[in-house]
């Protein structure tokens, strides 16, 4: 708790040190909203030109308001600035993070705009499919693909299969060969980098579940064993992920000189030249005033600055990079807009008390809260207001206390049922995420651009539900 800088009267004194007290709390923060996202002349927000009033309206809430212009302004920025940086050396691709957010409509933006997609499910593999996605554009994860997995995204015709264990290099191995293809893989590499973020989300250390591990010389032992099954398998190059929510490139820079020595010890020790290297994503973004992400050309600047001199310390020839962003193309793009129910001022002990904002979702559409005790921001949606701000609590209909949307902000203390709240950034792990709980059905996800409205993920119903419940 702290005491409030405008004084004993103004507040409830319940906000954390970081969370600054705003001097409009009607105004939206650079930097959290998607680029087309303002107020109207009735005070209500307006996306894409369509009032989130008439999407409420339309779709009914809690419903995500994905901004088109956004998303695939950031995508191109990401495919720009990358080449730009990389166009020197050898080169720089950019794959999307189709597990972040994926959808037909989506993989079509993504095709369109010349990227590849990143995908690690069959599910995933399906929908890219389905939406036309160019296969050859296509790189598939996994730390436990099926063999029906394997299976299909080797007759899908998959640019790159990422192998994740020394088991997998037989298993894709004997896939292939059974099939009449040569696979084109690459391998992901366990480098050992601690990546300064939560720890389930952070990839690149020894101790949890990805990649192949360098620091154990299983990774030397992969390269040999996927050269030895050349007749069915083309090592396409490496892959190291550090991990998620990751603001500076120090950790790339560990990451990159490691994974670098191991190509220089693949030419040195079995005479072939590693082509390509994929780095990974994980490039964050702002969820509240604590963070400060990166530019994409800041980014880009950065990390081919590290590869070169890297390569040029380890006598190497460049080899071209790939990069996977998800996060840092979606959230951004995308907001939640919610129905706000009870209202309620708890007492916290003293003079202090809180807000509850209770909303029609919760951890069914937004589990990061609960998950990786994340920080969302939110808006006062519907409306304006010249009430005194109070700390608010926005929380769901779930059946846990758990169930935390945005843990602390300020809203005007009119906020009362039937107000429409917004909270930005939830385009990435938050319908991915998304789950039936308490039987709640998911919430649609709308594209908004130049005034149009068009539903690409419609709202479950009581139906869909009731229809996987054959007993």
């Amino acid at each position: 708790m702290r005491a409030h800088e405008a004084g004993a009267l103004h507040g409830n004194d319940a906000s954390p040190s970081w969370l600054p007290y705003p001097a409009d709390v009607n105004a939206l923060l650079p930097g959290l909203w998607s680029q087309t996202t303002r107020r109207g002349a009735d005070g209500a927000l307006e996306v894409g030109g369509v009032s989130v009033a008439d999407i409420a309206r339309e779709v009914g809430t809690p419903a995500m308001i994905l901004d088109e212009a956004d998303f695939r302004a950031r995508a191109r920025r990401f495919r720009d600035a990358f080449a730009e940086a990389f166009r020197p050396l050898a080169g720089a691709d950019i794959y999307y993070a189709g597990k972040s957010f994926l959808c037909g409509a989506v993989a079509r933006w993504v095709d369109e705009d010349g990227l590849g997609l990143d995908v690690c499910t069959g599910g995933e593999l399906a929908v890219a499919l389905r939406a036309g996605f160019p296969a050859e554009r296509l790189a598939m994860h996994g730390n436990n693909k099926s063999e029906a997995e394997i299976r299909r995204a080797l007759q899908a015709g998959v640019g790159r299969l990422v192998i994740d264990s020394l088991d997998e290099i037989e298993q894709v191995s004997a896939i292939a060969a059974d099939l009449g293809v040569r696979a084109r893989v690459m391998l992901r590499i366990t480098t050992g980098v601690e990546a300064h973020t939560h720890e389930f989300i952070a990839t690149a250390h020894e101790d949890q579940k990805f990649g192949i591990s360098l620091s154990a010389g299983d990774a030397l032992e992969a390269v040999r064993r996927t050269l030895a099954a050349s007749s069915s398998l083309e090592l396409v190059g490496l892959h190291s992920h550090i991990g998620s929510q990751i603001f500076d490139v120090g950790g790339f820079e560990v990451a990159a000189r490691r994974v670098l020595g191991l190509v220089r010890e693949v030419r040195d020790e079995l005479g072939h030249e590693i082509a390509h290297l994929d780095l990974g994503g994980g490039f964050g973004v702002m969820y509240n005033t604590q963070h400060t992400p990166k530019s994409p050309e800041e980014l880009a600047t950065g990390i081919s600055s590290i590869v070169e001199k890297e390569c040029h310390e380890l006598d190497l020839t460049v080899p071209r990079v790939a990069f996977e962003p998800g996060r840092a193309i979606a959230g951004p793009s995308t907001q939640t807009l919610y129905g706000v129910g009870t209202v309620k001022d708890v007492a916290l002990g003293g003079p202090h008390h809180r807000l509850y904002v209770s909303v029609d979702g919760g951890m069914s559409d937004n589990i990061r809260t609960a998950l990786y005790d994340a920080d969302y921001s939110c808006l006062l949606a519907g409306r304006v207001s010249d009430v005194v701000p109070a700390v608010v609590r926005v929380v769901g209909k779930h059946c846990e206390s758990g169930d935390i949307v945005v843990k602390d902000e300020y809203l005007p203390a009119d906020v009362h049922r039937g107000d429409l709240i917004s909270v930005p950034v939830t385009g990435a792990y938050c319908y991915s995420l998304a789950s039936n709980y308490n039987h709640v059905p998911r919430p649609p996800v709308v594209a908004v651009r130049d005034g149009e409205l068009r539903t690409i993920v419609r709202r479950e119903t009581e139906d869909d539900l009731l229809a996987l419940d054959v007993g």
